[in-house]
């Protein structure tokens, strides 16, 4: 009878997003039925290649090059030999590999957990949909490389470290795939010791910086959301950094992602309010020659209209007078 349940759910019920099922059903099966959880997982990972990959570009980026720096191996190709290996007798090798065995304890018994800190950057799991929204802004693409979520595993990774500061908010997410993510600790150089205090940042001297609560629209983490005091059009907001940054230039990704976010939900309330609506114009001025009057980084989203203007043709051209058509 079980048999029967278990074939029909194998083969008829089980809806796969992934080869988890299968997997644990196997590694049941072939455990008297009973597994504990850490076990299971053991067997999954057998099955991710990036687990693999992630160790080889540890082999090859880090440990590889220490031990050849120190001729302590050789490479040819993707393989390593241990330098006059040849000449060790079978005691000498046993010795060694004691040797090996009680310095990775000794570490392991002085550092507890935390040499595996590279790999459980999140300390918390990024629950799914959260990370589904993540991978969806990302267009399922790693935000470094641009490699596809088809060719390459992806993870959702904290752009400021939650241990340097980092938060746990969408907008400090970014989808980066497992070869990017492994490398980004040694090749990133970014001081991220005052994040914290770096977007608390305010001006005294800056209208952006002390916006009177009135006036905010929606607002989230790292952005608000107002009406331009001196519209061009029925609608026209700015979407602004809470922190005092001069132009877009020095804006952060978690504050574009923040900002992003925002004029998402200020497109869908401007069309809900208004049926009219059917384009937006969406713009920035960086410095003085480009027509910055305010020097606190702000994004303009105009709705647009039918017949708002003349001739549309062009958009944002026209901030060049006669360079709108082409």
């Amino acid at each position: 009878m079980q048999y029967e349940i278990l074939k029909e759910f194998l083969v008829k019920k089980m809806k796969m997003s992934h080869i988890y099922q299968p997997v644990m059903i196997k590694h049941l099966l072939q455990n008297n039925g009973c597994s504990v959880d850490k076990q299971i997982a053991k067997d999954i990972s057998l099955h991710d290649p990036s687990q693999l990959e992630y160790y080889q570009a540890i082999v090859n980026n880090m440990v590889g090059r220490v031990l050849r720096s120190h001729s302590i191996v050789g490479r040819q190709k993707n393989e390593y030999c241990l330098n006059h290996f040849d000449t060790l007798s079978d005691s000498e090798r046993d010795e060694l590999i004691a040797i090996c065995d009680e310095k990775i304890q000794a570490y392991i018994n002085k550092r507890g957990d935390s040499i595996w800190q590279h790999r459980t950057k999140n300390r918390r799991p990024v629950p799914g949909s959260i990370r589904f929204e993540v991978l969806k802004r990302a267009q399922f693409r790693c935000e470094l490389c641009g490699i596809s979520a088809e060719e390459r595993a992806l993870e959702v990774d904290h752009i400021v470290p939650v241990n340097l500061g980092g938060i746990d908010s969408i907008n400090n997410y970014q989808a980066l795939c497992y070869s990017c993510n492994a490398t980004k600790r040694d090749t990133d150089k970014t001081d991220f010791r005052n994040t914290s205090a770096m977007y608390g940042h305010r001006s005294q001297d800056c209208v952006f910086c002390s916006l009177p609560t009135e006036r905010i629209v929606e607002t989230n983490n790292l952005a608000v959301w107002i009406y331009d005091s001196f519209p061009v059009a029925v609608g026209h907001s700015l979407i602004i950094p809470k922190r005092h940054c001069a132009d877009y230039f020095e804006v952060t990704q978690a504050e574009i992602n923040a900002i992003n976010a925002l004029m998402r939900i200020a497109k869908k309330e401007l069309e809900r309010s208004d049926k009219h609506i059917t384009g937006f114009n969406i713009g920035i001025n960086s410095g003085l020659a480009a027509g910055q009057t305010i020097f606190h980084s702000h994004t303009h989203l105009i709705p647009r209209r039918k017949d708002d203007v003349q001739n549309p043709t062009g958009g944002v051209r026209n901030i060049i007078p006669g360079k709108g058509a082409y």
